[in-house]
C-alpha cells in the first residue's frame, strides 16, 4: 500500500489527554508514521483536561449527528495540530466528556461510560462522512474504541466511503475490557444476533474488547512476548479462547520511545545534562535528586533504586511492600513515585514512616520530578505481575539507569541480563513471581554498583540501545501494507 491514509481512533494521546502509556504512543506513533509518507489523522474526545491544557484549537463543525438509540446527538468538531502537522479532530458533547478525569474518578469508573465510548466511536464514522474522508485504515487503540472495526463490519459493510476501510486493533492491556451490564446492549445499535457468545457477549454482560478483537482485521499488542502471552489461560484475562482463534491474525510491535523528550544530553527537568561520555553528569544529577527528596542526607555512595508507576497490584507493588525491608538491610535507598489505589498509598505511607530518610514516596503525576528521577537514580525497579509493553524502561536505559524487572511481556523484550564475564547486557531480571526473586535480582544489581568498572560499562550499555518510534512505525506500517493487500470485495473489516 503505497502512502495509506489512516485514521487513528484513540480515547487519549499527548499533548491533549492522557491517564497513561496510551497518551504517549497515540501522541508518537502518528508523527512516525508520517514521517514514513502515511497521510495519518487523529481523532479523539475532547475532554475538560483537552480544553484547559492551553493548546489553541479550532472549531470546524456544527451539529455532526450522531444517533444513539434512535436519537440524534449532535455533535461539535475542533481541530488542531500535533507536532510534525499531524491533524487531529476533536469530538465535543460536553455532557459526555466535560468531567474532572478521563474514565472515572478515584471512587470508580463513570457509570455511563457505555454510551460515552459507543458515541465516541460512532462520532469517527460521522466525521469521516462530514469530512468526504475514506481512510484505508481505520487504527483503532483499546476496549475504549473497540466498538469501531464492529461498527466498520456490520454498520457500514454498504458504505461506498468505507468500501476499501480495513481495521487494525491495538490491544495495549489485555486487563482492561469495558465489560457492561446487559441492558446497555441497544445503546451500541448492533443487531440483536451480535449480543451472543460468537459476538459481544461475555458471561451475561456485554465486553467492548472482545468485539473488537471478533471484528477488526488485524489485532496487535505492543510487544513481541505479550502477544504469545494473552494467548494462555494465566494471562488471557477470559478471552484467550477469543484470542486463539485470531492466532493468525495477532502480531506484537515494540513501542518506541521518543528521543525529543527522553534524552539526557538536552533534558530541561534535569539539574545537569550529561551523556554517553560524559556521565559524571549522572552523579550530579543524583547528588541533586538526594538533595530535593532528603534521602541519605545528600549521601551518593549507596546504590538508589527507583520506581515510577501505577499504584496497581499489575506493577509489583505488593513485591515492593514485601520485600523493601531487606533491600534496605542491602544498604539501598529508595524513591517511588506514582499514585493509585488507596491500599498500597497507606502502606507506602507506613514504609516512609520505619525507614525515614531512606525511602521516599511521592504521591501523584509529576512530569518534570519522573525525568529527574530517571536521571538521579542507579537502578529502576519494575517487578511487574504482567506488562505489556513498558516505556519506564526504555526511558531508563536511555539514561544510563540499569532495569531491574521481572522477565515478562515488553520487559522481557527490552531488557537483557548483564554478564561480567563478557560484559553485555543491560540489567537485571528475575521469572518468578515473588519477592525473594527480586530480592535475588536486587543483589545482583547492589553487587554490581559495588564494582563501579562494570556498573560504567553497563551504563554505556543501556545508552547505546535505541527503541525509536521509527522503527515501530516501519512495522505498522508492514501491517497497514497487509491489509491493503485484501481483496475490495472481501468481507471482513
Amino acid at each position: 500500500m503505497t502512502d495509506p491514509k489512516v485514521l487513528f481512533v484513540a480515547s487519549e494521546a499527548v499533548p491533549f489527554s492522557k491517564t497513561g502509556g496510551l497518551a504517549d504512543v497515540a501522541g508518537a506513533l502518528p508523527r512516525a508514521l508520517k514521517r514514513l509518507g502515511c497521510d495519518v489523522q487523529v481523532v479523539l474526545p475532547f475532554y475538560r483536561s483537552t480544553r484547559e491544557s492551553g493548546i489553541a484549537f479550532e472549531p470546524c463543525l456544527q451539529d455532526v449527528p450522531v444517533e444513539v438509540e434512535g436519537e440524534d446527538l449532535p455533535a461539535a468538531v475542533l481541530r488542531a495540530e500535533m507536532e510534525d502537522g499531524v491533524p487531529c479532530w476533536f469530538v465535543r458533547r460536553d455532557e459526555l466528556y466535560d468531567r474532572a478525569y478521563l474514565y472515572g474518578t478515584p471512587e470508580g469508573e463513570y457509570p455511563d461510560n457505555a454510551l460515552r465510548f459507543v458515541y465516541f466511536c460512532k462520532s469517527a464514522f460521522s466525521l469521516c462522512e462530514s469530512l468526504a474522508y475514506a481512510p484505508d485504515i481505520l487504527h483503532c487503540h483499546d476496549w475504549q474504541t473497540a466498538l469501531a472495526p464492529a461498527y466498520l463490519r456490520h454498520l457500514y459493510s454498504g458504505s461506498s466511503l468505507f468500501r476499501r476501510t480495513r481495521s487494525l486493533l491495538t490491544v495495549h492491556n489485555l486487563a482492561y475490557q469495558g465489560v457492561f451490564p446487559a441492558a446497555d446492549f441497544p445503546k451500541t445499535g448492533l443487531a440483536e444476533a451480535f449480543f451472543s457468545v460468537d459476538g459481544i457477549e461475555f458471561w451475561g454482560k456485554m465486553n467492548f474488547l472482545k468485539a473488537g478483537l471478533l471484528t477488526a482485521r488485524l489485532l496487535n499488542t505492543v510487544s513481541p512476548s505479550y502477544s504469545r502471552e494473552i494467548l494462555t489461560e494465566e494471562m488471557g484475562c477470559g478471552l484467550e479462547g477469543v484470542l486463539a482463534g485470531r492466532r493468525e491474525d495477532l502480531f506484537g510491535i515494540l513501542n518506541g520511545a521518543d528521543y525529543d523528550e527522553w534524552d539526557p544530553g538536552r533534558d530541561p527537568h534535569l539539574p545537569c545534562r550529561y551523556g554517553i561520555d560524559s556521565l559524571e553528569g549522572k552523579q550530579a544529577c543524583k547528588a541533586a535528586l538526594l538533595e530535593e527528596t532528603g534521602i541519605g542526607a545528600g549521601e551518593t555512595g549507596a546504590p538508589l533504586f527507583g520506581m515510577i508507576s501505577r499504584l496497581a497490584s499489575q506493577k509489583g507493588v505488593d513485591l515492593l511492600v514485601e520485600g523493601l525491608p531487606e533491600m534496605m538491610g542491602m544498604g539501598v535507598n529508595f524513591i517511588l513515585l506514582g499514585e493509585g489505589e488507596a491500599v498500597y498509598r497507606d502502606r507506602l505511607d507506613e514504609l516512609c514512616r520505619a525507614f525515614p530518610g531512606r525511602f521516599v514516596f511521592r504521591c501523584g503525576f509529576d512530569t518534570p520530578l519522573a525525568h529527574r528521577i530517571q536521571g538521579g537514580i542507579d537502578f529502576l525497579l519494575m517487578p511487574s505481575r504482567y506488562e505489556p509493553c513498558g516505556l519506564n524502561q526504555i526511558y531508563g536505559m536511555r539514561y544510563g539507569t540499569l532495569p531491574v524487572v521481572r522477565a515478562t511481556g515488553g520487559l522481557k523484550d527490552t531488557v537483557r541480563e548483564y554478564s561480567a564475564s563478557t560484559r553485555e547486557g543491560t540489567g537485571f531480571l528475575f521469572d518468578a513471581y515473588a519477592s525473594h526473586a527480586m530480592l535475588r535480582a536486587v543483589d545482583k544489581a547492589v553487587r554490581l554498583y559495588r564494582d563501579g568498572g562494570h556498573l560504567l560499562h553497563a551504563r554505556r550499555n543501556c545508552m547505546k540501545e535505541s527503541f525509536s518510534w521509527d522503527r515501530a512505525a516501519k512495522a505498522y506500517l508492514g501491517l497497514y501494507e497487509r491489509l491493503g493487500g485484501l481483496s475490495p470485495d472481501r468481507k471482513e473489516a
